[in-house]
């Protein structure tokens, strides 16, 4: 929101409450928090009103430093807060006549309380950012409105820092110049609305900042004040946690470890998804014509996806199969898990009202209220569409067993649609701000359906597909990117979304190939096929029209085909990349300046790296010509085996079965010996491709099992002209040596 009018006039009916100066600043007796009470006068006036600010400093883990602002103490509103994983660590506190200073690790906050009062953050030595100054007061304020109280805060931004993340957002990849609302809404891709708001932000700079409010957060960002990102948010209490770290990537593993890490999706999610499509009408037949179509064409199949016309129309989501269409469903089901299939149905958090759902939770009073005790209702979506209230433990636990019925049938998985029309003018169980909780409703919903299926089919075997997101949202994979359009814009739209939404703590995503809306052409629908079986999840996905690649050319099926089992051959190296993201919060799918502290990585939003081994340039255009940057290093395709020498920009033309597709040197990529199946035993056949080692450079790989367990690790070293390879595994160490610069080894159970 912005309050200002240019650089010195507030907004008529506005006026700010700056931070002028530190009266106060005491330590608590266990040394976990500082306060600091803070004035919006000069150093020589005595203040007998208000309004004041009091300020308390702690550090939920090392390394952060967060700070709550209050104006009024008494708001006694029901807020939901993220769940954080706040360890209340001690502080470093020095002071030393105007100046206070407070430390955890190596991020450090230097106060000065006047003339002028300002806050200065440093990691390690070196200057991260500092909450604005104007006129000898800290852009940390308190405003009054025509519309009620605010609270907001100011941060610099230093000459050529770029700023990333805030969620998966569709608008240019970097921030600067932008203005970004937290408020979850169903928007489709070609706005500056999300389904996924996340007021977390990296800097190119190496530090984030997450603003710990799970209400509606206004961000400007170099755009009320060009030098400075302003948060801002409704209320009398600002509370937001600076992160420091000696890279980016050390960013996002220090944030994740406060607001949750991935769980380990199970190897079999990452094989290819193919769904029913959304409002095509389907029956047994269809769905059978489906798989056995992919199998006759030898394309690896591994999730089928029910969208909704599974329930009868109007029914949505009242957790009955449709009998007319799926007249034998556990018969049907078993069949399809005979063919190794796992299966996945579509489902919301709203109930039509002509579900017999529908009336068994209004009974029971699980769905959402009126403030007069009515039910909320409404006629988008669904005739007489309710929403359930997951704030009241039997409602989450009755909508636990509609899952579970339909789990004992043969589902494994759910599709988690929606989430974002979530009304404010409601009443909850647990009385919870209903502003608040319009962004949070879907962390519960989420939640809810995550841990039922972890119940059910047990640990390390449960994963979603889910659209809407906030803060903590990441700990229940996957994502995708919603409702795209068929076209080359709406795909690189996509996949800027997708590397914003990795950068806000997000390690998989994936995206419906070929795009949702409207029917692709043939050249975008392969186009995207490459695009997406080189994404951490792939899924055959649209609207009112069906995704089977036959139905886009034979040309489409050899893509399709090709890219299938190409990404099952590189599971043993995508499992150990999804085990990592489990581990520290780094993405699987990264944008360029995670991995490379280069000018021309900073602004890439048309590539990516898969992992840490794998540049890929998804190609944007009917011609097949595609720009794209090489780092310095030299590269080697993956498919083509010729190398080229990087450290700028590169232009190609490619066919419809390659893209650039490009091995980092001094790199070690297992490669599997399977290419129908994400599972499979990835130590057994297994080839160990070592490219580019430099003399007296090292390299090494974990090759994980399809349950996360380590089997074994290569280490390469080159010396001499030489190459050795150490194996390291249960049976014991192997060691083996080659002549020059790559080479490649197999390895096997005997």
């Amino acid at each position: 929101m912005k309050f200002n009018l240019g650089e010195w006039r507030m907004k008529p009916g506005y006026t700010s409450f700056n931070c002028e100066q530190i009266r106060e600043a005491r330590l608590s007796e266990d040394r976990t928090s500082l306060y600091l009470y803070a004035v919006p006068y000069r150093q020589d006036e005595r203040g007998m009103g208000g309004p004041i600010l009091e300020l308390t400093v702690t550090s939920p883990q090392p390394d952060m430093l967060r700070i709550q602002a209050v104006h009024f103490k008494g708001d006694r509103r029901r807020l939901p807060k993220f769940d954080l994983e706040d360890r209340h660590c001690p502080l470093e506190f020095a002071e030393t006549g105007e100046e206070v200073s407070v430390s955890s690790g190596g991020l450090r906050l230097e106060i000065r309380r006047r003339n002028p009062c300002t806050f200065t953050y440093y990691f390690e030595g070196r200057k991260l950012t500092g909450i604005g100054n104007r006129y000898g007061a800290s852009m940390l304020s308190y405003i009054t409105t025509p519309d009620g109280p605010y609270m907001r805060c100011q941060l610099d931004v230093d000459v050529g820092e770029k700023i990333y993340g805030l969620g998966e957002r569709f608008t240019p990849f970097v921030k600067n110049g932008q203005t970004v609302e937290i408020w979850n809404e169903d928007g489709g891709t070609c706005s500056d609305i999300a389904y996924k708001n996340i007021p977390f932000y990296l800097s190119s700079s190496s530090y984030g900042v997450l603003v710990n409010e799970a209400g509606p957060v206004s961000f400007e960002v170099c755009s009320e004040a060009v030098t400075r990102v302003q948060f801002s948010v409704p209320g009398e209490r600002l509370d937001f946690v600076v992160i420091g770290a000696p890279d980016r990537r050390g960013v996002l593993t220090r944030y994740t470890a406060l607001s949750g890490r991935p769980a380990l999706p199970p190897a079999w999610s990452f094989g290819l998804w193919l769904s029913s499509s959304f409002t095509t009408s389907y029956d047994e037949g269809t769905v059978n014509r489906f798989v056995d179509g992919m199998a006759q064409r030898d394309i690896p199949l591994s999730v089928f996806h029910f969208d909704c016309y599974w329930m009868r129309e109007n029914e949505w989501c009242g957790f009955e199969w449709d009998g007319e269409m799926f007249p034998h469903v556990e018969e049907m089901l078993r069949r399809m898990h005979e063919k190794g299939l796992k299966i996945c149905v579509w489902i919301n958090p709203y109930l039509g009202q002509k579900s017999a759902a529908f009336d068994e939770a209004a009974e029971k009073g699980y769905l959402l209220k009126k403030p007069d005790g009515d039910i909320w209702q409404w006629d988008l979506w669904q005739a007489g569409c309710s929403v359930v209230d997951f704030t009241n433990p039997d409602a989450a636990e009755w909508y636990k067993g509609k899952l579970r019925g339909l789990m004992a049938q043969g589902v494994d998985t759910f599709k988690t649609d929606f989430g974002e029309r979530i009304p404010t003018d409601v009443a909850y169980f647990d009385g919870s701000d209903p502003l608040w909780m319009h962004n949070y409703y879907t962390y519960l919903y989420n939640k809810a359906v995550f841990e039922v299926i972890e119940e059910v089919k047990g640990k390390g075997e449960a994963c979603l597909f889910a659209r809407s997101a906030t803060v903590g949202n990441q700990k229940f994979p996957v994502h995708w990117g919603g409702d795209c359009n068929s076209t080359y814009v709406s795909m690189a739209e996509t996949l800027r979304a997708g590397l914003s939404l990795c950068l806000s703590g997000f390690g998989f995503w994936s995206h419906d190939i070929g795009g949702f809306e409207g029917t692709a052409s043939a050249d975008v629908y392969k186009r995207w096929l490459a695009f997406g079986l080189l994404s951490s999840h792939s899924r055959l996905h649209g609207s009112n029209s069906y995704r089977v690649p036959w139905l886009f050319g034979e040309e489409a099926v050899d893509v399709c085909r090709q890219f299938s089992k190409l990404k099952n051959t590189l599971m043993p190296y995508l499992y150990a990349k999804a085990v990592e993201a489990s581990r520290t919060g780094v993405p699987m799918m990264r944008a360029m300046l995670l991995e490379f502290d280069e000018p021309g990585c900073e602004d890439c939003d048309r590539q990516y790296m898969l992992g840490d081994a794998l540049l890929v340039a998804p190609v944007f255009r009917e011609d097949g010509v595609c720009d794209y940057y090489l780092p310095a290093g030299t590269w080697t395709h993956l498919l083509t085996g010729e190398t080229e020498v990087g450290g700028g920009w590169r232009r190609g033309q490619y066919g419809f079965l390659s893209l650039p597709l490009f091995v980092r040197e001094n790199t070690i990529l297992p490669v599997g010996s399977c290419a129908q199946s994400p599972v499979y035993d990835y130590a057994d056949g297994l080839t160990l491709r070592i490219y580019r080692l430099a003399d007296g450079a090292r390299a090494s790989r974990t090759v994980f099992d399809a349950s996360g367990a380590e089997l074994l690790t290569a280490e390469a070293v080159r010396s001499g002209g030489r190459i050795a390879v150490t194996l390291r595994g249960a049976s014991g160490d192997v060691r083996v040596e080659q002549a020059g610069t790559s080479c490649e080894l197999t390895v096997s159970r005997e």
